[in-house]
């Protein structure tokens, strides 16, 4: 029994120092240069390979049957 108590303590112990060993988070930039992700126009997929008419008639076309005065009166 006293060989478990003190490996629980142990444990517990080295846990609590664990938590004490946060380092600094520091973000460094570099002025001037984006630094994130580089996005994509939203019609340069395989859905319409690079066609920005075809994306927007897609848009409309979704749009209007979103209109509800549209979908009660048609």
């Amino acid at each position: 029994m006293k060989p478990l108590i003190s490996v629980v303590c142990a444990a517990a112990l080295l846990g609590g120092l664990a938590g004490c060993a946060e380092r600094e988070q520091v973000v460094v930039y570099k002025q001037g240069a984006y630094q994130g992700k580089a996005d994509t126009k939203p019609w340069d997929n395989e859905s319409f390979a690079g066609d920005k008419g075809q994306w927007e008639a897609a848009i409309k076309a979704r749009n209007q049957s979103q209109n509800e005065y549209r979908r009660i009166s048609g």
